[in-house]
């Protein structure tokens, strides 16, 4: 079943109708040339109740296609706690591949980071264009994977900035090749509990600088490891984003 996003103002609670136009209209009447009395879920981008509507398609004309509501899941997919990916600033596309996955496993913001080792540099319209590409992204990947929610892409901070962010964060990880063994890892994951919020750090390539890595110890932000394997800063979030889904997926 194919998954959309919708604003609060196309529903109507009086006959319980959905209007689409623009780009969704276009995706279901002409890519994927659905049919009158075919069902679509939808959820709403500017809410997040959690809810996930299911609408049959009614009419599809030039412009517009108009659904009517069918019923309401109340069962969130959502993960019960809030993962927030601080990532720092890859090479190349890496950041959109990070994006896509992190999103179909749960992530609940990402907020790229500037640090001292990030390649990429982006000035005020590069970073705007690259946030408006980053967000489609989000966007897609959430559709495909049914979230309820879209997950927000922000503007790029710097490593204090993050630093500061994090504090409001019940859990704070940073993943380091010299943090202690598997065993203290696996007592972190494990004593998270459904409800509070997470911020994880990733490095960009070549890792945090020593001095990045001791701002984080002393604003609380706790080093963990990933292994005896060195992971990419493209797999590293993935990691951690699936151990939490595993802990906290019940």
């Amino acid at each position: 079943m194919f998954h959309f996003f919708a604003e609060s103002s196309q529903m109507s609670l009086e006959d319980k109708t959905l209007t689409i136009t623009g780009s969704d209209y276009n995706h279901i009447a002409n890519v994927l040339r659905m049919k009158v009395g075919e069902e679509l879920s939808v959820s709403l981008r500017d809410s997040e109740d959690g809810k996930e509507y299911r609408y049959g398609i009614e009419e599809i004309t030039e412009d517009t296609v108009i659904c009517k509501l069918r019923f309401i899941k109340e069962d969130g997919l959502e993960l019960p706690s809030k993962v927030y990916l601080f990532q720092g600033l890859p090479k190349a596309d890496k950041m959109e591949l990070i994006i896509q996955k992190c999103v179909e496993l749960g992530v609940y913001q990402v907020i790229p980071v500037s640090t001292k080792r990030s390649i990429v540099k982006l000035d005020e319209k590069k970073a705007e264009s690259k946030i408006k590409r980053w967000q489609s992204i989000s966007e897609a990947a959430a559709k495909q994977s049914k979230r309820r929610i879209i997950p927000e892409v922000s503007k790029p901070v710097t490593m204090k900035q993050a630093v500061e962010m994090a504090k409001e964060m019940d859990v704070r990880l940073i993943p380091y090749e010299l943090a202690e063994g598997m065993d203290k890892t696996r007592e972190i994951i494990n004593s998270i509990e459904p409800g509070q919020s997470v911020a994880i750090f990733i490095g960009p390539e070549g890792g945090f600088d020593d001095k990045e890595i001791e701002l984080c110890r002393e604003n609380g932000i706790e080093p963990i490891t990933l292994g005896k394997r060195i992971l990419r800063t493209e797999t590293a979030g993935f990691t951690v984003l699936a151990w939490l889904g595993f802990h906290l997926d019940i």
